[in-house]
Formats: C-alpha cells, sequence, structure tokens
C-alpha cells in the first residue's frame, strides 16, 4: 500500500501546480545563443550532454534554456545503452522539476528510461539508474507512475545502498525517502554516514542534506 503524502512532498507538488496557469503560454524552444556554452560545444553527446546539464544544475548556474537544450539535444538521439538511456532519464527529469503541464509527460519519460538504464547495466555509476528511479518513485505521485509507487522506491533506495554503501548519494537518497515517508528514525546511520563524507557530494547534495537534518531535527552523529 502506497503511503500518504508527507507535508514536504505534498508542499513540493503544490508549488509544481501552482506553475499550472503559467506553463499553459505557447512553449517556445531555447535559444541557442542563451544556452550555456559548456553544453554547445562541438563533440558533446549522449551522457556528456547530461554531466554537463549536471555540472550546471550543481553549482546553480544552470537556466531553463540550459534544461529544454538537454532534453530536446537526447531527445533526437535513439538510446541503445544504458549510458544513452540514463541520460534520457536524467534530463527528462530535470525538465519536469520546472515544468507544469508538461510535467506528466516526463516524468513517464524519466521512469522509463531509468527502468530501461537499469536493465541494461544495473551497476552503471554505482546503480545510478535504480537510484534516480526509486527516488522517483518515492517523490511523485502514484497517478503519474506506471510501475512502482513510495513503498517499491524505498526498497529500491536501500537495495542500492546495500550494494554500493561507500557511495555517498545513494545514502543521501536512502535518507531522503524515509524522511519525505514520515520516518527518520531509520534515516539517521544514512544522514551521519553523509555528513562524515561531506566533501564527496555536490554543493546541491550538501543544500540537500542540511535540508534534510533540519527536518530530521538531528542534532549529533554518534
Amino acid at each position: 500500500m502506497m503511503r500518504s503524502l508527507s507535508p514536504s512532498r505534498a508542499m513540493a507538488w503544490a508549488l509544481v501546480l501552482a506553475t499550472l496557469i503559467w506553463a499553459c503560454r505557447p512553449a517556445r524552444g531555447p535559444e541557442h545563443a542563451s544556452v550555456n556554452a559548456t553544453l554547445t560545444r562541438s563533440g558533446l553527446h549522449g551522457i556528456e550532454v547530461a554531466d554537463a546539464l549536471e555540472a550546471l544544475i550543481a553549482v546553480g548556474a544552470d537556466s531553463r534554456a540550459d534544461r529544454e537544450y538537454a532534453h530536446q539535444t537526447l531527445s533526437r538521439a535513439p538510446a541503445l545503452t544504458a549510458q544513452d538511456a540514463l541520460a534520457r532519464a536524467v534530463v527528462a527529469g530535470r525538465l519536469a522539476q520546472i515544468s507544469g503541464l508538461s510535467a506528466p509527460g516526463l516524468v513517464a519519460e524519466v521512469e522509463r528510461y531509468a527502468r530501461s538504464s537499469a536493465v541494461l547495466d544495473p551497476s552503471f555509476r554505482f546503480g545510478a539508474a535504480r537510484r534516480l528511479l526509486g527516488t522517483l518513485y518515492v517523490m511523485a505521485p502514484g497517478t503519474l507512475l506506471e510501475n512502482g509507487d513510495s513503498e517499491v522506491g524505498l526498497e529500491i533506495l536501500k537495495d542500492v545502498a546495500e550494494h554500493y554503501p561507500a557511495h555517498v548519494p545513494n545514502r543521501l537518497r536512502v535518507a531522503e525517502a524515509y524522511i519525505a515517508l514520515g520516518d527518520p528514525e531509520p534515516a539517521a546511520p544514512h544522514l551521519c554516514f553523509c555528513v562524515s563524507q561531506r566533501s564527496a557530494l555536490r554543493p546541491d547534495e550538501r543544500n540537500v542534506l542540511d535540508d534534510l537534518l533540519a527536518q530530521s531535527h538531528m542534532t549529533q552523529c554518534p
């Protein structure tokens, strides 16, 4: 049985719904000149495009045009490998974060390509596709998903963390899932591990960690 939305998850999706009026405006493709040059440099393709976008997002230097450009670029190429499928899932997810009415289709795209990548190579980048899929199942409303829910998502994330326990983002997402589902106690050891390995996290992931620590009301680690 899928758990109900926690206040933090409900607020997040309320903000998405609040953008619907804005999203009804005619869509425009990103102007090439407004896209960050790290995304448009010659020879960049597949997972490299997704990595370039993630590097911008990590430091808060991305724009809507960057996310649209990455999504449009990768949508024109077939996703035949685990790397390609993961790249498609990542850029679709990033565009879904800032989209209104188009988000349901993008969420479905994230699910489809993350599942494909996980089947093709579940070990790629320490289980990155399964980590993304698990996070999606925990955070997104079940009405937007085809093959999972919050309970399935949590189990996926726990399994990925068990297989790659030293990979800090895996532990961060397990902690995030527990807290989003209103069960902060089992998140504690994962949060403490992330605190001890804080330097291994990206700047945006460190912000997530700080938010989770505040939400869990943790004062100190053993």
